[in-house]
C-alpha cells in the first residue's frame, strides 16, 4: 500500500509538473502602458528621482552618428561620475551591488565603480509592445516553468509571477532579428597578463522575430549561433553552430562542431550547461556565456523580487572600444571604460534540482526592468561559497530600436581570473542584417565557414 501512495504522489508531482500556468488576468494586465511600462517595468520616477520616470527610451540618435553606421556614438560622452565606490566606502552600499561586485572593490584596490546619471534608454519596436501586451494574458509557462506555451515574439511575462517566467522573458527578448559582428575573447590570468584567446566572426539569430503574428511553437528555434574562429593560430579554421528551441524537453539544444585536423562537422552535443568553455581558459562554462544561456531545467527557480542597484548600463565607451588592451589591466576591468547607473532589476535565484548537476549549486541574476536583460549574475559553489560573477555591457542601438548586450564577461574569484567576450569596437561595431538562408544555417555549412 505505502508503494500504492508513493506511486500516486509521484504521478500528481508529474502531472502538476507538467500543467500549464495560466497568465495574468485582464485586470492586472490593465496596469500595462499605465503604472507599468508595456514590458512590465514600473514606469514612474524612484523615490530619491535617481531613477527617472520612463518616457519612451532612446530614439533619437546623437550627432555625429551616420545612418547606417555600426558604430554608435555615445549619447552620454560629456557626463561626469556622479559618486566612485571602491573598497573604502563599499559598504555604504552594499545592498546595492551585487556580491561580486563588492568582492571586486574589497580584494583590489584598484576596482571601482563609477555612477553616473541614469538614463533608461531602452526602447523596443511598436509591434513588440503589442505582442507583449497579448502576451501578458495569455502567455503559459509550462514542464514546470521549462518550456513555454501560447507565445508571440515578445517578452512572454511581462508581469512574471515566477522566477521561470523572469527567466524566460530574459531568454526570449527582443534583441533585434539578425546580428552579424567580428570580436574578440581576452583572458587575464592570475598574473595580470591579457591573452587573445579567440577572434571569430559571429553570425546571431532570432528567428521567431522573422514573423511576428506567427506563436512561438514547442519545436520553434527561438535562438541561433554561428561561430567560425579566424585567430589565434591554434583555432583558426574552427567552427561551431547551436539552436535553442522554446521547449528544451521535447526539442533539445541542437549543437555542431568543425574541427579542420577532422575535417568534418559533428554533433555536439556537450556544448550546453556546465561543460567547460574553453574559450574562457576554465573560467566559464556554456551557459555563461551571455550571462546565461540555454535550457532552465535543472535548477528550482525563484522570483526574490525588484530592487534598486547599480549596474552597468549604457556602457558605450566599453562597447566600441577600439583597443582591447586598454579594457584588460590586471585583476579586473578598467573601471575608465565601464559606466554604471542606478535601475531598478528583478532579482532571480536558480538552486540546483535534487539529482541535477551542475557546478553551479545557486545561481542569482539581475534582470534589467526596462530589457529584461542579465545585467549580472553571481554564482556559488556547492559549499555555498561564492566561485564566480558574471556582467553584461548594455547599450541602445538607437538607430534600430533594440537593446545590445554583445559584451559580457566573467570573474573567476576562485582562479583569480578573468574573460571579457564580445568585444567588437577593433571591428566596427554591431551590423544588423538580413537574416542568413536556411542554406547558410545548415550543419554543413560549418565546414566551408571553418575552412582556413
Amino acid at each position: 500500500m505505502k508503494f500504492v501512495h508513493t506511486l500516486i504522489a509521484a504521478s500528481l508531482a508529474l502531472a502538476i509538473a507538467g500543467q500549464a500556468h495560466a497568465a495574468v488576468s485582464a485586470g492586472e494586465a490593465a496596469k500595462l502602458g499605465t503604472s507599468l511600462t508595456k514590458v512590465g517595468a514600473d514606469a514612474a520616477a524612484s523615490a530619491d528621482g535617481a531613477i527617472p520616470a520612463y518616457k519612451g527610451g532612446l530614439t533619437t540618435p546623437p550627432a555625429g552618428f551616420k545612418n547606417g553606421d555600426s558604430v554608435r556614438p555615445d549619447p552620454f560622452a560629456g557626463e561626469k561620475p556622479l559618486l566612485s565606490i571602491d573598497g573604502k566606502n563599499v559598504d555604504q552600499y552594499k545592498d546595492q551591488l551585487t556580491a561580486t561586485t563588492i568582492e571586486l572593490a574589497k580584494r583590489f584596490p584598484t576596482f571601482r565603480v563609477d555612477v553616473y546619471p541614469t538614463h533608461r534608454s531602452v526602447a523596443l519596436p511598436q509591434a513588440v509592445l503589442d505582442n507583449t501586451l497579448k502576451n501578458a494574458v495569455n502567455a503559459q509557462s509550462k514542464e514546470g516553468g521549462s518550456a513555454v506555451d501560447n507565445v508571440l515574439p515578445g517578452i512572454p511575462f511581462p508581469i512574471p509571477k515566477t522566477g521561470a517566467e523572469a527567466m524566460w522573458n530574459f531568454l526570449l527578448r527582443y534583441q533585434g532579428v539578425s546580428i552579424s559582428s567580428k570580436y574578440d575573447s581576452w583572458n587575464v590570468d592570475a598574473a595580470g597578463k591579457p591573452t587573445l584567446s579567440t577572434t571569430g566572426q559571429a553570425h546571431i539569430s532570432y528567428p521567431i522575430y522573422e514573423d511576428l503574428s506567427k506563436p512561438i511553437g514547442a519545436k520553434d528555434t527561438y535562438y541561433q549561433m554561428k561561430l567560425a574562429y579566424t585567430a589565434p593560430a591554434r583555432r583558426a579554421g574552427e567552427a561551431i553552430m547551436l539552436r535553442d528551441a522554446a521547449n528544451p524537453l521535447v526539442q533539445p539544444r541542437s549543437a555542431w562542431q568543425y574541427l579542420p585536423g577532422q575535417r568534418r562537422v559533428k554533433l555536439a552535443p556537450n556544448l550546453a550547461y556546465d561543460t567547460p568553455n574553453p574559450g574562457t581558459s576554465g573560467s566559464g562554462t556554456y551557459d555563461d556565456v551571455f550571462v546565461f544561456n540555454g535550457a532552465l531545467d535543472r535548477y528550482d527557480w525563484t522570483l526574490v523580487g525588484k530592487k534598486e542597484m547599480y549596474v552597468p548600463y549604457n556602457t558605450y565607451q566599453l562597447t566600441y572600444a577600439k583597443d582591447p588592451k586598454q579594457l584588460t589591466t590586471p585583476n579586473h576591468l578598467s573601471p575608465d571604460f565601464v559606466r554604471w547607473e542606478k535601475h531598478r532589476v528583478w532579482v532571480v535565484e536558480g538552486k540546483l534540482k535534487s539529482g541535477a548537476r551542475h557546478i553551479y549549486h545557486k545561481r542569482r541574476f539581475f534582470l534589467d526592468e526596462d530589457s529584461w536583460v542579465a545585467l549580472a549574475s553571481d554564482q556559488y559553489d556547492a559549499r555555498g561559497q561564492l566561485y564566480r560573477g558574471s556582467f553584461a555591457f548594455l547599450t541602445q542601438s538607437y538607430d534600430k530600436q533594440t537593446p545590445d548586450a554583445t559584451p559580457f564577461m566573467i570573474y573567476d574569484l576562485i582562479g583569480g581570473t578573468y574573460n571579457i567576450n564580445g568585444v567588437v569596437g577593433p571591428y566596427g561595431g554591431i551590423r544588423y542584417i538580413e537574416p542568413l538562408s536556411k542554406t547558410q544555417w545548415s550543419p554543413e555549412s560549418l565546414a566551408g565557414a571553418g575552412i582556413r
